[in-house]
This record gives structure tokens, sequence and C-alpha cells, in this order.
């Protein structure tokens, strides 16, 4: 009786054992970020206007609305990681960072990480003064524009241009700009984070996008097989989309409202 009393209490011991190594082996992301009570998101510190240093040098921007939404719909504190294009993956992968802002899509990075939904519109974009008349590729026939040498920018517009249109390549962006604002071109070709900068300070020029050359959009990125967190980090992005904040934040960050064709890859 005794045997059997003792073998009891070891299975019954065994038992919990195993389950509690279960738990341990089910526990994820998700778990850990709710246990912690807090979320470490990666950015870019300097990347505006998606994010970079405010007057009061704390860092604002586009991303971080969306990284504090995140924050708040799973009710813990958001903790910015600033990363690198060089460190960012590995310090997803160490688990320094749960979640990483601003992930372009591709088929090399799916091999390691996983991504949630797009977020984010990455666009270039044709941009020119109100004025002038200019809706499609074949409107850049006989019209001077500024590109920065070498970029995708570049080579997306030398693809789209008529042969007739004045290309006219500058070393930098600040160089493109200036460009520009300047008269020196009637057009120039950017992405939408450089396009917001002019879009904001040039109220003399009125500068629109007239149209786009590509399009791909940011996602977020996470560790693979991290299903609970990708859910719960879908879900924000959709809240965010139906209740108009992700287009308050393309007002006030990217100068434009927010197309949701611009979130598809």
């Amino acid at each position: 009786m005794t045997f059997h009393m003792k073998s009891s209490i070891a299975g019954v011991l065994l038992l919990a054992g195993l389950g509690l190594a279960t738990q341990a082996a089910n526990a994820d992301a998700l778990d850990d970020i709710t246990k912690a009570g807090a979320i470490n998101v990666g950015i870019f510190s300097d990347f505006p206007p998606f994010s970079s240093a405010s007057a009061d040098m704390s860092i604002k921007g586009y991303d971080i609305d969306v990284a504090q939404f995140i924050a708040d719909q799973l009710k813990v504190k958001l903790n910015l990681v600033s990363v690198t294009g060089q460190n960012r993956i590995p310090y997803l992968t160490d688990k320094r960072v749960d979640i990483l802002m601003s992930v372009g899509y591709s088929k090399e990075r799916e091999q390691v990480i996983d991504f949630a939904a797009a977020y984010a519109p990455y666009y270039i974009a044709v941009i020119g003064p109100a004025e002038l008349k200019v809706e499609g590729k074949g409107d850049l026939a006989d019209k001077s524009i500024a590109v920065n040498r070498g970029t995708l920018e570049d080579t997306s517009l030398t693809e789209a241009a008529p042969a007739s249109a004045d290309i006219r390549r500058f070393d930098n962006y600040n160089s493109v700009i200036q460009a520009f604002i300047s008269g020196q071109t009637q057009l120039m070709v950017v992405g939408n984070d450089v396009g917001a900068q002019v879009l904001a300070r040039q109220e003399a020029l009125k500068p629109e996008q007239k149209f786009q050359l590509l399009t791909s959009p940011s996602h977020i990125g996470l560790n693979k097989n991290e299903d609970r967190l990708k859910q719960a980090v879908n879900d924000a992005v959709a809240k965010m989309l139906a209740d108009g904040k992700l287009d308050e934040s393309s007002k006030a960050w990217l100068k434009t409202p927010l197309n949701p064709d611009n979130l598809k890859d």
C-alpha cells in the first residue's frame, strides 16, 4: 500500500513536471511581452518622416504612431530600440527586439523572418507643381526630371520615361530637391519618404504627387512561428486602417492621404 501511494505521488509529480515543461515549450513571444509588460520595437532612429528626433528630442513619426498603437492594444509599455540596416535582423532573431518596423518584403528575408501585414506605404513617385499637368508616363515626354543617380528611382524612371524625356541625374537627394525647387527641372522622382519633406515645406511651389512608378509597402517583421503575436499585430494594423488612424498618420507625416492600394505588395 505504501509502495502504491509513493508510486502515485511520484506519478503526479512527474505529470506536473511534464505539464510545466509543456507550458514552457508552448510559451511564445506574446506571452513574454505580456509577462514583461513591455514590447521592444526596433526602429531606425533617423528615418524621417517614419521616425526621427523631434524638437523635444523624443522619437516621433509614422512608425512611432503605429508602434505605440500596437503597444496600447497589447496593454504594455513601448520600448523603442534603435537599429541599423545591418544589425536589425540579428537583433530580431536574437530576441533583443520583439518586432521590427519598416521592413520591405523579399523572398530572401522570408527565409529568416516572418512578415505581419503591410502598414506603411513606400512608393516612388513623380512630383511636380500643381499647375503642370502630368497624369501618366506618356506625359513625361519632353519634361526635365531630376533623379538620384544609380538608385531604384533612377532605374524606375529610365524604364518608364519616353525617349524625349530629359532625365537629369544628381549624386544625392539634396541636389535632386534643389534642382526641382529652384526650377532647374520641371519634375523630380523620389521615394515618398523624401517627397514628404518637399510637400511639407514648399508651399509657394505647391508641389504634388503626379503618379507612382513603383510600390513596395513596409511590413512589420517578427520571428518565425510567432503566430499569436503576428495575429495581434495584424489586428492592430487592421483596426488603425478601419478607424482612420493610419490615414491620420499618413496626412500628418507623409503629407498625403493614405491610399489602401499602397499597402499591397
